[in-house]
C-alpha cells in the first residue's frame, strides 16, 4: 500500500518539478494539491465540528443536570451524538490521512535523494541520526504547529469553544508531535508537514467562507450554559491541583456509607452547623416518638451534629461537599427529604432522578416574607411548606395563583427556633443590665446601616447612658471586612462599656440581653421582639427586595407591615433628631410595647411553643403514610 501512495505521490511531484526545477518548492505545491484534493473531507470534518458546537448547550445542560455521576453523563451524551449524527473521532481522520501521506512520502523522498542531483541531500537528512543543519527542521515543525493551534484557537469552530485547559492539551499535543516528527524523519518529510500545518490555517479559512459557523451556532447560548456548568465546577473555590483534599478520604467514605444503606425514610440536609437549631425541635420529636434513623447530611466538617450523633445512635450524620453533595441529591432515594435550602432544583441542588416520589419539605429558616425577600419561583419546586404563620400561608397561595404552578401542601406547623428561644429567654429573666443596652443588627445588603447612616445613629445615642453592641451579619464581615475594621478604627476612642463591636457570634446573649434593637430591614428583628417582647427601632434603608414583582401578587408584603406594629421606622434623615427621643419612649414604656408585641405574637405563629412537635408528627405521618402505600401495593 505504502509503495502504491509512494508511485501516486511521484506521479504528482515529478511534473512539478519539471515546472519550477527546485525540490523545496515542489514539495510546497505538493501539499496544496493535497490540501485541495482533501478539502471536501476538511468540510465534512467542518460541518461535523459545527454539529457539536450546535449541540454543546444541550451538553452542557447534562453535565449540570447529572453534575459528578459520569456514568449516566457518558450514557445520555453518547445518545446526544447519535440523535444529533456527530462523530466524535471523525476530527482524527485528516491526521491520520496526513500521517499516511508522511509514510507514503519515504521512498519518495529517498529515491530524490539517491539521484544524486545538486541540493538533494539536505531533503534525506535525519536529524537524529545525520545531527548538523538538519536540526533546524524539528523547531520550524514544532514553530509551525503552535501557530496553527493558536490560529484554529479563534478560527475553528470546535476549537474556539474549548476551555483553555482543552485548548492548551490539544496545542500541545500537536506541538509535542511535531517535534518528535522532525527529530526522526528525513528533512523533506518534515518540510512536508511545515506545509501542511502552515497551510492547514487557510484550509480553515476556506472552510469558514463555504460552511460559515456564525450561520449556525448561537454562542450566546453556548457561553450562558458553560458558564453554568463552570459555577458548579468553581463550587467551593479553585484548589490547586497538586494541593491535596485533608477532607476528601472522609467525604468519599461518608457519601459511599450513604449510598450502603437502603430504604432510608428521612434525611435533613444542613449547609453548615448553624442550620441544626431549624431542625432540632422536629428531630427530637422523631427520636422520642419513633423508631427511624435520621440521615443527616451537612456540608460542614466540624458541624454540631457530630458530636450531638456520639450520644444518639439514631442519628447517622454524613459529611460531603457541595459539589459531592449535587450528586448525592440526583441519586436520592428517601421517602422525605428536609432542607432549608430555596431555589430546589433550579441551580444547583436538583431533585432526585433517581426516585421520583420523594417529598421535599421546605422548613423556613425565616419568619418573614416570601414574595418580596425570596426570589420569585425559588419554592416551586418542594412538595411541602412548613410554615411559621398564617401570613406565610397567604403570600404562597397568592404566589401560586399569580404564577399558576400547582399547589404546595403548605403544613400550619409555627417555628421551632422562636419556641427555643422563648424558653431560654425566660430561663434567664430576671438578669437586668447596668444600664440600657441597644443592639444594633443590620442586614449585610447594600446601603445598611452600617455603610449608610452609621453615624447619624450612634453619635445622638453615646453619653446618654446607654451600653451600645454593633452585631454586624457575619456575611457583612464576609463580604466587606475592610469596612468593618475601617469603621471599628473611627470609634476606637470610645469605651467599650459604651459601645461594643461584636466578635463572637456563637451565641445570642446580646439577642437576649438588649432592650431596644435597631435594624434596618434584617430579620433578626422578628427573633428579637417576638423572643424578648422588646421594641425595634426600624430605619428606612432602602428595602431588601430579592423580587421586584412581588406587588403584582396582590398581598402585603410581613417584612413592610410588621414594622410599625412591633417598632417604630425613621427616615435615615431624621436620625440624628428622632433617634435619641423614640429610645427614651421604648424604654419607658416597656410594659406597653410587652403587652402589645404580645398579641401580634401570639396571632403572628402557629402552635406557638410546638412549632417543633408539630413539625416532626407532619414528618412521621408522612413517612408512616408512605410505608403503608408500599405494604399495600405489595
Amino acid at each position: 500500500m505504502l509503495e502504491a501512495l509512494s508511485n501516486l505521490f511521484s506521479l504528482v511531484l515529478d511534473p512539478i518539478y519539471g515546472l519550477t526545477g527546485n525540490w523545496w518548492t515542489t514539495i510546497l505545491l505538493f501539499t496544496l494539491v493535497i490540501k485541495i484534493v482533501l478539502l471536501p473531507l476538511s468540510l465534512w470534518v467542518q460541518k461535523n465540528s459545527i454539529r457539536m458546537v450546535q449541540i454543546m448547550p444541550q451538553v452542557n445542560r447534562l453535565k449540570t443536570r447529572y453534575f459528578g455521576d459520569n456514568e449516566t453523563i457518558g450514557e445520555e451524551q453518547t445518545k446526544l451524538y447519535k440523535e444529533n449524527h456527530y462523530h466524535p473521532l471523525l476530527s482524527l481522520i485528516p491526521l491520520a490521512v496526513q500521517i499516511l501521506i508522511l509514510f507514503g512520502l519515504v521512498d519518495v523522498v529517498r529515491g530524490i535523494t539517491n539521484s544524486g542531483q545538486p541540493g538533494t541531500e539536505f531533503l534525506g537528512l535525519v536529524p537524529v541520526t545525520d545531527g548538523g543543519l538538519s536540526w533546524i527542521m524539528p523547531p520550524l515543525a514544532g514553530l509551525s504547529a503552535l501557530v496553527l493551534g493558536l490560529a484554529q484557537n479563534h478560527i475553528n469552530p470546535l476549537q474556539r469553544e474549548q476551555s483553555k485547559a482543552e485548548q492548551f492539551s490539544t496545542n500541545g499535543l500537536s506541538v509535542v508531535l511535531s517535534l518528535v516528527l522532525g527529530v526522526f524523519v528525513a528533512a523533506g518529510m518534515a518540510f512536508y508537514w511545515i506545509c501542511s500545518n502552515v497551510l492547514a490555517i487557510g484550509v480553515q479559512l476556506a472552510c469558514n467562507l463555504i460552511v460559515n459557523p456564525n450561520n449556525y451556532i448561537d454562542r450566546e447560548e453556548v457561553d450562558a450554559t458553560r458558564q453554568e456548568l463552570d459555577s458548579l465546577k468553581n463550587l467551593g473555590g479553585k484548589t490547586a491541583w497538586w494541593k491535596p483534599n485533608p477532607l476528601a478520604r472522609r467525604e468519599k467514605r461518608d457519601y459511599k456509607r450513604f449510598f450502603n444503606i437502603v430504604g432510608k425514610h428521612i434525611v435533613f440536609y444542613s449547609e453548615g452547623s448553624g442550620f441544626y437549631k431549624y431542625f432540632k425541635g422536629a428531630i427530637e420529636y422523631l427520636l422520642e416518638k419513633s423508631d427511624l434513623i435520621i440521615h443527616y447530611v451537612t456540608n460542614d466538617p466540624d458541624d454540631q451534629i457530630f458530636k450531638i450523633a456520639e450520644d444518639n445512635p439514631r442519628i447517622f450524620p454524613y459529611y460531603t461537599s457541595e459539589k459531592r453533595a449535587i450528586t448525592m441529591f440526583m441519586k436520592m432515594e428517601a421517602d422525605v427529604v428536609v432542607l432549608t435550602l430555596p431555589d430546589l432544583d433550579n441551580y444547583y441542588m436538583k431533585r432526585s432522578y433517581v426516585k421520583k416520589d420523594v417529598e421535599y419539605v421546605y422548613m423556613f429558616h425565616h419568619t418573614t416574607s416570601v414574595n418580596m425577600i425570596s426570589p420569585e419561583g425559588c419554592y416551586d419546586h418542594y412538595d411541602t411548606m412548613l410554615c411559621t404563620g398564617p401570613h406565610q400561608v397567604a403570600e404562597l397561595r397568592a404566589i401560586e395563583e399569580h404564577r399558576h404552578t400547582p399547589e404546595k401542601k403548605l403544613i400550619e406547623a409555627g417555628y421551632d427556633l422562636i419556641d427555643q428561644e422563648i424558653r431560654d429567654y425566660e430561663a434567664r429573666e430576671g438578669e437586668g443590665n447596668a444600664r440600657p443596652t441597644i443592639l444594633i443588627a443590620p442586614s449585610w445588603q447594600e446601603d445598611n446601616i452600617l455603610d449608610s447612616c452609621f453615624d447619624d445613629l450612634v453619635e445622638p445615642l453615646l453619653g446618654k447612658g446607654y451600653r451600645i453592641i454593633v452585631r454586624p451579619h457575619p456575611e457583612y464581615l464576609k463580604r466587606f471586612r475592610p469596612r468593618w475594621d475601617a469603621l471599628k478604627q473611627r470609634y476606637q476612642h470610645v469605651d467599650e462599656e459604651e459601645l461594643f463591636f461584636e466578635k463572637d457570634f456563637s451565641t445570642n446573649d446580646s439577642i437576649l440581653s438588649s432592650d431596644v434593637l435597631v435594624t434596618d430591614w434584617s430579620s433578626i428583628s422578628s427573633e428579637f421582639c417576638f423572643t424578648t417582647l422588646k421594641p425595634v427601632v426600624f430605619v428606612d434603608t432602602p428595602a431588601k427586595v430579592n423580587n421586584p414583582n412581588w406587588r403584582e401578587y396582590g398581598c402585603d408584603a410581613t417584612d413592610l407591615t410588621l414594622r410599625n406594629e412591633v417598632g417604630v421606622a425613621i427616615e435615615p434623615s431624621e436620625l440624628r433628631e428622632r433617634v435619641g427621643e423614640v429610645v427614651d419612649e421604648m424604654l419607658a414604656g416597656k410594659d406597653e410595647w410587652r403587652e402589645r408585641i404580645a398579641e401580634v405574637r401570639e396571632h403572628f405563629f402557629y402552635n406557638l411553643g410546638h412549632g417543633g412537635e408539630v413539625a416532626g408528627a407532619y414528618l412521621l405521618e408522612t413517612i408512616l403514610d408512605k410505608q403503608a402505600e408500599r405494604e399495600a401495593a405489595a
